[in-house]
């Protein structure tokens, strides 16, 4: 069944480069750029659904501090309390997780079709890329990696989530030791799953920032609960 939907991949990557033959440019560059499109738009519904989510929760995170500090001596009060706002303004608190974890499987399905995918020698160049079979020689993939993962992750912060006090342990962590790591573990990576990571991470912030252009809860929305 994970194989079938690994050749599945790899099948349609296929196609598309053949689409591209066709088109009288032939380029494996220009493939995988339609295949992260094709999986965005297929994934759209879930990734709009968990960035909507993680921005209401972000909007709420004045009062929910609030309802904390007034009961922080009755955590079990405090938590009916935040359910109440939960209900309130009804948001899921899980519902940010449930679509990145729908969206996992094909992910890493994508993953491994791009890492055993053979290319044929006819426009498996881009750019400044000499295989896309092969790791960067130039090292420029794995550095546009790294950068793409920092912005999409500064992006997703709330500013009051990269002012809280409270989250300056995992603040590094998300915005700078991820995007190093990854950017790292990609040096070894064909640069056409590189490629693929790019294109996805920028796609993923357009997403992003029409999303955190979207109108927010409303401030005497946001007020206080009973």
């Amino acid at each position: 069944m994970w194989q079938a939907l690994v050749d599945g991949v790899k099948e349609i990557l296929k196609f598309l480069y053949e689409l591209t033959v066709t088109m009288g440019i032939p380029s494996y560059g220009l493939a995988i750029l339609f295949l992260t499109i094709l999986i965005k738009l297929l994934l759209y519904p879930l990734s709009q659904k968990q960035m909507k989510s993680m921005k209401r929760m972000q909007e709420i995170q004045p009062k929910i501090k609030e309802i904390q500090e007034k009961y922080k001596k009755n955590p079990e009060k405090a938590n009916r309390a935040i359910m109440e706002l939960y209900q309130q303004h009804k948001i899921n608190p899980l519902a940010g997780c449930l679509p990145l974890l729908i969206q996992m499987p094909v992910l890493i399905a994508l993953f491994q079709a791009l890492q055993q995918f053979q290319y044929a020698d006819l426009g498996s160049s881009f750019f400044w890329i000499p295989h896309l079979k092969n790791p960067d020689p130039y090292f420029i993939v794995p550095v546009l990696v790294g950068c793409a993962t920092y912005l999409q992750s500064k992006l997703s912060m709330a500013k009051s989530d990269q002012d809280n006090p409270q989250l300056a342990a995992t603040k590094p962590m998300m915005l700078y030791f991820m995007p190093i790591f990854i950017g790292f573990m990609s040096v070894k990576f064909p640069a056409g799953l590189g490629l693929y990571w790019i294109f996805f991470s920028v796609l993923g912030l357009l997403q992003q920032v029409l999303v955190n252009r979207q109108p927010a809860l409303e401030e005497g929305e946001v007020g206080g609960s009973k």
